[in-house]
């Protein structure tokens, strides 16, 4: 088990929902935090709720830049004096039919959810090699094992993130670096509610999953090095076997649509009662 107490993680996407959250864990186990995201107001707001001013550094950021990622790195260091752990978790989406979206916002997807992430851990890795151990964690999506119609940008991004997260962990092993990828199905954050009328409806068909509880995976990757975790955990296997079994799929769609149709006006009537 890796120790987390009095080293120092980087987390983008670190302003609210599981970013936030995992940002919570390591402040608890003892960890300095840097935390990264475009909106300057909520990351300060993210950063006071933090508390604990001498162990986090809140870094304005959006991770498409990737020619800004060295000085936030610079600036970890200038802080901190080194880098343990990076979370890639910064993510966006522009759900629709495919052929309507506009070439900037599939760009987009690609640049956050997978270019980002990419780029990001090959700057990291000297600094964890100088370090002498290190753990870089991914977070994914169950639409990393699963196709979803009026989501294929996602899907194609995050695919790629575990593919990229796994075959690093093989790059690594023995090397006293991890590489894991956090794929967890439906999450209770802004980034489904604020825009549940566009969600597809089979989505909603799997249960919900709160930031803490995906921030609670993230930090056991960080203490164990395991490849691979899914929440929940049912809901995994069954995006594998839609997956290796397409038929399967199109069998269960109809039911889980319905399924999905029911919890979303559940959840859209939660929201208009707030």
């Amino acid at each position: 088990m890796r120790e987390i107490a009095g080293h120092t993680a980087l987390i983008t996407g670190g302003s609210a929902g599981v970013g936030l959250a995992v940002a919570r864990r390591l402040l608890q186990f003892g960890a300095n935090v840097g935390i990264t995201a475009r909106d300057p107001g909520r990351l300060a707001e993210a950063a006071a709720q933090l508390g604990s001013p001498e162990r986090v550094l809140a870094i304005p950021w959006d991770v498409a830049d990737t020619a800004g990622a060295q000085a936030v790195l610079d600036a970890v260091l200038a802080r901190f004096g080194a880098l343990h752990i990076l979370v890639n978790n910064a993510g966006v989406n522009v759900r629709g039919n495919f052929r309507d979206l506009a070439l900037e916002d599939v760009a987009q997807v690609i640049d956050v959810n997978l270019r980002a992430p990419v780029l990001l851990s090959r700057l990291v890795l000297p600094l964890l090699q100088r370090a002498g151990e290190g753990a870089i964690v991914n977070v994914a999506s169950l639409a990393g094992r699963v196709a979803l119609p009026g989501e294929v940008s996602y899907c194609a991004s995050k695919w790629g993130l575990r593919g990229f997260t796994l075959a690093l962990a093989e790059e690594l092993a023995g090397s006293g670096i991890t590489a894991s990828v956090v794929s967890p199905g439906p999450i209770d954050t802004g980034f489904i509610m604020d825009g549940i009328d566009h969600v597809p409806d089979l989505v909603f068909s799997q249960p919900m999953s709160t930031a803490e509880e995906i921030a609670d995976l993230v930090l056991a990757c960080i203490l164990d090095g395991r490849p691979e975790r899914a929440h929940p955990r049912v809901s995994g296997w069954l995006a594998n076997a839609a997956s290796l079994m397409p038929w399967l799929r199109r069998l269960l769609l109809p039911a889980l649509e319905r399924r999905g149709r029911r919890a979303k006006a559940v959840y859209r009537a939660r929201a208009g009662a707030r």
